[in-house]
């Protein structure tokens, strides 16, 4: 019986699947860096908002602690958002008259509040309980950033499932003393590893196992 085919289609045939396994090698690595890039996940890109408050002032100029702004911090799942009551405590006298100010000053006359641009935002099937990570050791820094070096604030971290599984396999690689959670100024080589393997056990941190499972972000 004649060959359909020439002896060439076995060139052919090899040439086409190797080529195969090297479009899809090239597309799976572009989508991987994709995904991590900031066009996707929004680090290190400034979020303009109502009226540019600076961290870099407040906080590092200032001193001012992030509790007096973020009240609920220590206590539920979001940090809480500041009243423009608690604005106004200090830019009723500082700046009182300033036309920069003006939104600060019309969102307190008409109790309506300001409408801030979420710079940090978990998908909607993400749980993420603020509360607990301080009660167990972890710096406001840690995620966020050097926040009192930041006129505008952005995403320090990519937010990422990968990123934070990093911290829930091996929290003691990450947690401070919790004196120091809201000190910007805490470096990781602060505290030495034995110390954060006994912070581990005197916060009852759980096991790698229930921290890295599936119920534990996704409720």
């Amino acid at each position: 019986m004649a060959q359909i085919f020439r002896k060439s289609a076995n060139n052919i045939a090899k040439i086409s699947m190797i080529s195969v396994v090297l479009l899809a090698g090239v597309g799976f690595y572009t989508w991987t860096q994709l995904a991590r890039s900031s066009y996707l996940t929004g680090q290190y890109l400034e979020i303009q908002q109502p009226v540019q408050f600076s961290h870099k002032h407040h906080v590092g100029d200032d001193g001012i602690d992030c509790r007096y702004c973020h009240q609920t911090v220590e206590t539920t799942a979001s940090a809480g958002m500041p009243s423009t009551q608690t604005c106004m405590n200090c830019h009723s006298q500082l700046w009182a008259d300033a036309p920069y100010l003006e939104p600060i000053r019309a969102s307190f006359r008409d109790n309506k509040p300001i409408q801030w641009n979420r710079v940090h935002d978990l998908p909607e099937y993400v749980y993420f309980n603020h509360s607990i990570h301080i009660a167990k050791g972890v710096g406001c820094s840690t995620c966020h950033g050097p926040v009192d070096k930041m006129p505008t604030v952005y995403e320090e971290n990519t937010l990422q499932m990968e990123w934070c599984i990093q911290c829930h396999r091996e929290p003691e690689k990450f947690i401070r003393p919790k004196s120091e959670v809201f000190n910007m100024a805490y470096r990781a080589d602060d505290t030495d590893q034995a110390t954060r393997d006994q912070l581990k056990v005197d916060y009852k941190i759980r096991s790698r196992e229930m921290l890295t499972s599936c119920s534990t972000c996704h409720r």
